[in-house]
């Protein structure tokens, strides 16, 4: 009883962030459809997490078509409006200062 009271102060180190490459989570995302092993298995087979297969998983059906939510093309072409939006947003923000300073400079 002891060792357990001792362990639970302890934090694990965290893991790093790791990339997989579409193809390995299509190979995941394939175990767990068949059926022979849950996803939690699944994710202890190849030390993932299980949230991260769950999320592979769901994806795969919504890029499939079978739920809701937005596709992996649209969820990219999303980002990327997001950073347009964003750099286009601080280039106005420069504009509208060097506009200000120009102002006043010339009165």
């Amino acid at each position: 009883m002891m060792f357990i009271m001792e362990s639970m102060g302890k934090k694990r180190k965290p893991r790093p962030r790791r990339s997989f490459t579409p193809q390995f989570k299509a190979e995941i995302v394939d175990l767990c459809r068949r059926g022979d092993r849950s996803v939690g298995q699944v994710a202890m087979d190849f030390d993932l997490t299980e949230t991260a297969v769950r999320d592979w998983v769901r994806q795969a059906q919504v890029d499939a078509g079978e739920r809701d939510g937005l596709t992996s093309s649209e969820r990219e072409e999303l980002a990327a409006l997001r950073r347009e939006n964003r750099r286009l947003r601080e280039d106005a923000g420069i504009l509208r200062r060097a506009t200000a300073f120009f102002a006043t400079e010339t009165r």
